[in-house]
């Protein structure tokens, strides 16, 4: 293989389209030197790399629910075990994104994604061949860091690679992937469980990644060029290392309470989180009066709509991690659904999701402002309640198509609310803590994510505990009810938060931000999109 190419800078530090030494263009970036032709083929090539791997990581993120019935009748995992499969991965993932991205400033996107997707092929593999539920986990979690390592250099290669004229017919095609990626997740797992390819059950699920893991390395090195941030933060380890041990001091024991009984010092465990908490707050001030490189930038929340912002895309993940691992579990457990009609009752879901989206940020939220997204936590709200009378009226023998209006409603609902979030909650953040934002917005979704799921134990679980001698059925469909409720409580708590974010989408989107100085790199439309 080559050598990757060296990059060339011009008076903005930006790397040149392809990041190959060139003269300098007219806009502050290098023009590569060789045919023009073979410039444009590498760099839509190495966008197909990227954009696979974007598409790899969500695919994975939504590819487990509707296989864990069929893992957890070949492994014998428990519920528990199940919760952390998922979880693990998310909170992997949320913990190292930041850094992930740092890193890729720092050492070269380039080795960074090269590194990551290497990374989350082999966990994808060690996923597939996992003997019992315990090295299932491990891998897992493993998955979820070297996500956190390839994820973030999506966007920045995106960036460098492409002039400023044609990023938004790229940004467009990076949407389109994402779209397709939330629909095809699920379908995806739903075929490969159903049909059972040479015995495996589930684990082809993780191990279709490996062709695509080796072929996304092979043509990475050819094609991506390599780039690094002309001014890039240092790396914050020990912050990082504060905010695990404290998240994790309230996940482990919410998750695992249920199965020993809840024991004292999960109590204890949890009482004591937010005194890690308080000293990871301290230390990121002294990170930042040091040397600037806090891992999380606590003056954004000061910022209102920053706040209110972040604890509605945290209250979204928890909401999406306990409804979706329990929607799975009640059509195939409950109702007795195959994994494909399981992965086809959700069409409607994501098709209604990523409809609105487009419609909400094109269309509604320039005319309507925040009325848009708090119409989306209504309409979610009465899917959920809809769904909650379905369920009463019918029990066991519900039906797809009795399924489909409230389904309707709440893709429909959260697409409203997903697709304008970031930059309604971003709108009041300063140039300088741009990326910073983007990263703590979207870090804070994945945590969401993971409490959720640990959530379920109480929600969902400590139901089931309490219909021990029933029908094991109706006793799932009835957890799932209470499950819903808990739901339709977070999206009042959503719909409340989002009083607090500007009435009116602020004018002029970046176009009146500074504009960068001399040697800065910085990618608002990466940031903002990443978020999503």
């Amino acid at each position: 293989m080559p050598t990757p190419p060296t990059t060339a800078t011009g008076p903005t530090g930006v790397p040149g389209p392809t990041g190959e030494t060139g003269a300098t263009g007219p806009t502050g970036e290098t023009s590569p030197t060789g045919p023009t032709g073979a410039v444009d083929r590498r760099r839509w090539f190495a966008l197909v790399v990227v954009l696979t791997a974007a598409f790899m990581d969500l695919v994975d993120a939504t590819i487990v629910n509707i296989a864990v019935p069929s893992i957890q009748r070949d492994t014998g995992a428990s519920f528990n075990a199940i919760q952390w499969i998922t979880a693990g991965y998310a909170l992997a993932f949320a913990i190292g994104l930041i850094t992930g991205g740092r890193l890729g400033d720092i050492h070269g996107r380039r080795r960074i994604f090269l590194l990551g997707i290497a990374g989350f092929t082999v966990a994808s593999v060690l996923c597939g061949v996992a003997a019992d539920p315990g090295m299932l986990i491990a891998a897992r979690v493993l998955q979820g860091a070297m996500a956190a390592l390839m994820v973030p250099q999506v966007l920045a290669i995106i960036h460098v690679t492409f002039p400023a004229h044609e990023r938004g017919k790229v940004f467009g095609l990076f949407g389109v992937v994402i779209g397709l990626g939330a629909v095809c997740g699920p379908l995806i797992g739903a075929l490969l469980t159903q049909w059972d390819i040479l015995g495996l059950q589930w684990r082809p699920i993780f191990l279709i990644n490996l062709p695509v893991g080796v072929a996304g390395v092979l043509l990475g090195r050819r094609f991506i060029s390599e780039s690094r941030a002309s001014r890039a933060l240092r790396l914050d380890l020990v912050g990082m290392v504060l905010a695990a041990l404290g998240l994790l001091m309230v996940l482990y024991p919410l998750t695992q309470g249920r199965e020993m009984g809840w024991p004292v010092w999960g109590f204890v465990s949890m009482a004591a989180s937010p005194l890690v908490l308080a000293v990871f707050v301290r230390y990121e001030q002294a990170k930042a009066r040091k040397d600037g490189s806090p891992l999380v930038e606590l003056s954004l929340f000061k910022l209102r709509t920053f706040v209110a912002g972040a604890g509605v895309q945290l209250t979204f993940g928890a909401l999406s991690g306990l409804f979706f691992l329990v929607w799975t579990l009640c059509m195939q457990l409950g109702l007795g659904w195959s994994p494909l009609r399981a992965g086809l009752t959700g069409v409607p879901f994501s098709v209604a999701c990523a409809a609105a989206g487009g419609v909400s940020v094109e269309q509604l939220v320039p005319r309507f402002g925040r009325k848009v997204m708090q119409a989306g936590a209504l309409i979610m709200l009465l899917g959920a309640l809809l769904y909650i009378v379905e369920a009463d009226r019918y029990g066991t023998e519900l039906t797809s198509w009795q399924l489909a209006p409230a389904l309707l409603l709440m893709g429909g609902g959260m697409g409203l609310i997903v697709a304008p979030i970031t930059d309604a909650a971003l709108s009041e953040v300063p140039a300088e803590h741009s990326g910073s934002a983007s990263g703590v917005f979207h870090t804070t979704s994945q945590l969401g994510m993971a409490f959720g799921l640990g959530l379920a134990s109480v929600a969902f679980f400590g139901v089931l505990d309490g219909a021990a001698g029933r029908d094991p059925r109706a006793a799932i469909v009835e957890a799932t009810v209470t499950s819903l409720w808990w739901v339709a409580a977070g999206l009042v708590v959503i719909f409340l938060l989002l009083f607090a974010l500007p009435g009116k989408p602020r004018k002029g989107g970046d176009a009146d931000r500074p504009a960068a100085t001399e040697g800065e790199d910085r990618t608002p439309d990466a940031d903002r999109i990443l978020s999503h």
